[in-house]
């Protein structure tokens, strides 16, 4: 053999070798960045709660364009960006009446959702034209979300805008004895929870917090796809346990929100009284929170006496309903809810 065939061989290996050197380089660097994100996430919710208001933006922005198709052609009167709080944009709200009400009307009060940690009054804008369009005053108010503010922040925000929406009633073309406190989603569990600390005294005590408003104020809740039981929130497993107790880290400020007074406190399940006001509640038959959460509750405040008016799908129902169904108004389902809802509403209040 010749020097030079000998040397054309012995190349061989070690060019077959090379790419199996970039490919060990290449699964080294996946690693690595892998475990640096792995340290990083037992150490600050800040990534997952960035990467979870990312997706939720997107999907809130592509629902409330959905939405806006369905909004009707009546006059309103909007004041938008109203402050209320000195936090700037978390501490302010929109605010959509009939152009030609002449008087204070009965008022819907929409917490928007979006898992604790993102969402905007600009996401439930459009629903809320659709009810102001039926002879409602209806509030879309923000306030700080996780991480950036951490509970009970947001709960003292909500306070704060019942009593300045109480104190400016007149203005704002609100009947203040005609509240209705509404929410979807995260902002569903909220919205229970003003309902709850309107009309339990215990459980303001608790809070140390005195509510703005008077419990005969609070004419009625309408609860669509909430969270009212964190203690079976924390038993999820799988990326929907993943997110939620992301987001949860990320509004509470510590990983033990279920072993703590944030769990305790934010479970409204436990805290309802038979002095909650009467209420709507709705679910999607696709939206696991319906059977985990929402239908539970609405147990809950059946057994204790309270008016409850649901609107839940059976089971096998096609399509499946997801996760805030009732604001897709393209589907005839979503619309059926919209319309339960103004009768809803139209049946607890007058003008």
């Amino acid at each position: 053999m010749s020097i030079s065939a000998h040397a054309e061989e012995s190349e061989h290996p070690r060019k077959a070798r090379r790419p199996w050197r970039r490919t060990k380089i290449a699964v080294g660097i996946v690693v690595a960045v892998a475990a640096v994100i792995a340290i990083i996430g037992s150490l600050t919710p800040w990534p997952s709660a960035m990467l979870i208001r990312a997706v939720f933006t997107k999907g809130g922005d592509e629902t409330a364009a959905e939405m806006d198709k369905h909004v009707p052609d009546t006059k309103l009167t909007e004041q938008l960006d109203v402050a209320y709080g000195d936090a700037g944009a978390d501490t302010t709200m929109d605010v959509f009446t009939p152009a030609s009400a002449t008087g204070p009307l009965p008022t819907v009060v929409w917490i928007h959702g979006g898992a604790w940690i993102s969402g905007a009054k600009e996401n439930v804008d459009p629903y809320l034209r659709i009810l102001a369009a039926e002879g409602f005053t209806t509030i879309a108010v923000n306030y700080t979300i996780g991480p950036e503010g951490v509970y009970p922040l947001a709960v003292h925000q909500l306070n704060d805008a019942l009593a300045y929406i109480d104190e400016h009633a007149d203005e704002l073309g609100v009947d203040a004895d005609q509240i209705v406190l509404a929410g979807d989603s995260a902002g569903a569990q909220l919205a229970s929870q003003m309902a709850t600390l309107i009309t339990s005294t215990a459980y303001a005590e608790i809070m140390d917090i005195t509510p703005a408003i008077a419990a005969e104020q609070l004419v009625a809740t309408v609860l669509n796809c909430g969270v009212y039981d964190l203690a079976a929130l924390a038993r999820l497993d799988g990326i929907a346990g993943w997110g939620f107790k992301s987001a949860m880290w990320a509004y509470s400020g510590t990983k033990t929100w279920a072993e703590d007074s944030t769990g305790a406190t934010m479970s409204t399940v436990d805290w309802v009284t038979k002095d909650f006001p009467t209420t709507y509640i709705s679910g999607g038959n696709g939206d696991g929170l319906t059977w985990l959460q929402s239908i539970p509750m609405a147990q809950r405040l059946d057994e204790l006496g309270v008016d409850v008016t649901t609107r839940f799908w059976p089971a096998p129902h096609e399509p499946q309903l997801p996760h805030e169904y009732q604001f897709h108004l393209d589907l005839p389902d979503a619309q059926t809810a919209l319309q339960q809802t103004i009768e809803f509403l139209n049946a607890h209040t007058t003008r």
